[in-house]
C-alpha cells in the first residue's frame, strides 16, 4: 500500500462535455446545477498504487473517477486486505460515509495512473437534496450495493473457492472489459490481488489460475490475463451468462 506520492492536481475538466460524468449518477445534470458542479469540485491525478481515501478518517467530500481504476478495500485483523469493489471511469467513491454521517469503513487505491474529481461534502448534500433526479439516481446505486454485497455473503459462505475465482475473472472482465484483442481482461492485477476479491490465498490462486491455462479457459501473459473460453469460465463459476 504505497502513500510515497502527494496527488497533483490537473487541469479541471469541463463537466458538460466529460464522458465520465455521462456514465455517472451526474447524468442527468444540467442548467444551475451543472454549473454548481463545475464551480466548486476539484480535481487530481493520482499515479498507480497511490491512496485515493483511507478507512477510519472523515469524509470532506465526494470522489468521481474521470479516468483510471480503483480498488475498494479492507484490512482484517491480520492485516489482509479483502477487495469489496472495483471501480471504473464514471464511478463515484465515499458517498455512502457521506449519507450515513460516519467515517469511512474501507480504503480505496489507484490500480493504475488515474485522474479523480472531488466534489466537497457540501456541494454534494445540496445537490441530492434539490434535485429529485439526482435523489433517484443514488437510492438506485445504494440498491444495487446492497443486492451486491448480499450475493458476496451468500458466495464467501457457499460457493467453492474454484468456482469463485473463476466468478472474480468474469467480474473483472465486466467491469474493465478487454484490450484490443476481445480477449485479456482490460486491467492488470497482481495475483494477490485477485487472491483478494476471492478471499482466498495468493497460493491458491495461482494454482487455479495454472489449472484454468492447462484447461485452456485463460491464457497467462505475465500479469495479464485473457478469457480464450468465456463459457467454459461461466461454467466453472456456476454463474448465469
Amino acid at each position: 500500500m504505497s502513500t510515497l506520492h502527494t496527488h497533483r492536481k490537473f487541469e479541471v475538466p469541463d463537466c458538460e462535455h466529460c464522458g465520465s460524468r455521462k456514465r455517472s449518477i451526474f447524468c442527468d445534470l444540467h442548467g444551475h446545477d451543472l454549473e454548481k458542479l463545475e464551480e466548486e469540485k476539484g480535481c487530481s491525478t493520482y499515479k498507480k498504487g497511490q491512496i485515493v481515501f483511507n478507512a477510519g478518517s472523515y469524509p470532506h467530500g465526494l470522489f468521481c473517477i474521470r479516468e483510471g481504476k480503483v480498488k475498494v478495500f479492507q484490512v482484517g485483523d491480520e492485516g489482509k486486505e479483502q477487495i469489496v469493489r472495483l471501480a471504473k471511469a464514471g464511478d463515484i467513491l465515499g458517498y455512502r460515509a457521506i449519507l450515513s454521517g460516519d467515517k469511512f469503513s474501507s480504503s480505496a487505491e489507484a490500480l493504475d495512473d488515474a485522474k479523480i474529481c472531488f466534489i466537497p461534502k457540501k456541494s454534494f448534500l445540496s445537490l441530492i437534496e434539490n434535485n429529485g433526479v439526482l435523489s433517484m439516481q443514488l437510492m438506485k446505486l445504494l440498491s444495487e450495493d446492497l443486492k451486491e454485497a448480499e450475493h458476496r455473503i451468500t458466495e464467501l459462505a457457499q460457493k467453492p473457492v474454484r468456482e469463485r475465482v473463476a466468478e472474480a475473472l468474469l467480474y473483472l472482465h465486466q467491469t474493465y472489459g478487454t484490450e484490443a484483442d476481445g480477449q485479456t481482461i482490460g486491467v492488470t492485477m497482481s495475483r494477490e490481488d485477485i487472491a483478494n476479491i476471492v478471499g482466498t490465498a495468493t497460493e491458491t490462486t495461482i494454482r487455479l489460475l495454472s489449472e484454468f491455462k492447462h484447461d485452456e479457459v485463460i491464457q497467462l501473459n505475465g500479469k495479464k490475463i485473457a478469457i480464450v473460453n468465456h463459457k467454459k469460465l461461466i461454467k466453472i463459476a456456476n454463474v448465469q451468462d
